[in-house]
């Protein structure tokens, strides 16, 4: 999506001729595909790449560009003077809970945690016996959000909250012992940020992702976003529980994929599509996901994160390992 300063452009750009992004006239550029897909693009016509190279202003709905090449990528936009602004709704709560320095950039110099919500999904509360026979419909059946078939079921595992604790810590240049995660089954206080006089600042909205959209569109300024007034005495209450590690085993090999650094989260990422996509086609059963992705961080590790291609290559190598991890639970199961 990109948002014109009103310049008009003589003919649509086309794609083999690398000029889709930045378009001269493009002030601002959404880069939400799905997935590991934008970082796959040759760099000529990368959307990321070239909205960086080009200092324009990025409003980031991609999870994958930060888990996989955080580091690459924020040098890309600091390099670029690129403005970059959140569009996950958790990411996009603690940006609006953060100051900004005379430069407009956040300053977390006096930040003592980051805290990102989750509901829980929908297994929050099923016996974790129960877990090895339920099915993608019930994985993907949200109780708060309407998301695609894979999110649900990362949302369901919680992989989806370790992968924004991978973004968190490159987006906001913050320590992973300074990311926390919350249940918070209600889904109205979308992320929280601590201080170190101990106040906490929380955003607050029904869950809708045209509240962060809209924020970001309109930044600095606001703009209204058609979303439905919050109505706190209607809601009640606002639960908080820490997340239970042997429910959801994907939170922790996320947390250990970003100790371990390097091409490991890029592992981490390939390993878990490949496993969600076999548990969705009914190749493989939900709590053997995060058994396909710890073998996969196992069997690969760890490499030197020293571009997209280093990137790239650990992304492959975790596809083809998880493929072969899952024919062989496969094989276990005939």
């Amino acid at each position: 999506m990109h948002q014109s300063c009103g310049e008009s452009c003589a003919k649509p750009a086309r794609r083999q001729n690398c000029n889709l992004a930045p378009l001269r006239c493009c002030i601002l550029s959404m880069t939400a595909i799905p997935s590991w897909r934008p970082l796959s693009a040759p760099q000529d016509w990368n959307p990321h790449c070239r909205q960086q190279r080009a200092g324009k202003q990025i409003l980031l709905a991609n999870k994958e560009a930060l888990v996989m090449a955080g580091p690459v990528f924020m040098r890309a936009v600091r390099d670029s003077a690129a403005c970059l602004l959140p569009i996950d709704s958790e990411h996009n709560a603690v940006f609006q809970c953060l100051p900004s320095r005379l430069d407009g950039r956040a300053d977390l110099s006096a930040v003592s945690r980051i805290l990102l919500t989750a509901s829980g999904g929908p297994f929050r509360t099923l016996q974790i016996k129960e877990l090895a026979e339920v099915t993608p419909d019930q994985a993907c059946a949200h109780p708060n959000w309407k998301m695609g078939r894979k999110i649900s079921v990362d949302s369901a595992t919680m992989m989806n909250k370790g992968l924004e604790v991978i973004e968190a810590r490159w987006l906001f240049d913050v320590e992973p012992n300074k990311i926390q995660v919350l249940i918070h089954p209600q889904s109205i206080v979308h992320s929280m940020v601590e201080y170190v006089d101990g106040s906490v600042l929380a955003q607050l909205s029904n869950p809708d992702m045209r509240v962060p959209i809209a924020h970001a569109l309109a930044f600095p300024e606001r703009m209204r976003s058609g979303a439905t007034p919050l109505d706190l005495a209607a809601i009640g209450h606002l639960q908080f529980e820490a997340p239970d590690l042997i429910r959801f085993p994907c939170l922790s090999l996320a947390y250990e994929a970003l100790r371990i650094g390097g091409t490991a989260p890029a592992v981490l990422n390939a390993a878990n599509e490949i496993a969600v996509e076999a548990f969705l086609t009914g190749r493989l059963r939900f709590p053997d996901i995060s058994r396909v992705i710890a073998d996969s961080l196992d069997h690969i590790g760890s490499g030197r994160l020293e571009g997209l291609e280093s990137v790239l290559e650990a992304d492959s190598r975790g596809r083809m390992t998880a493929m072969k991890l899952v024919q062989s639970a496969e094989g276990r199961a005939a």
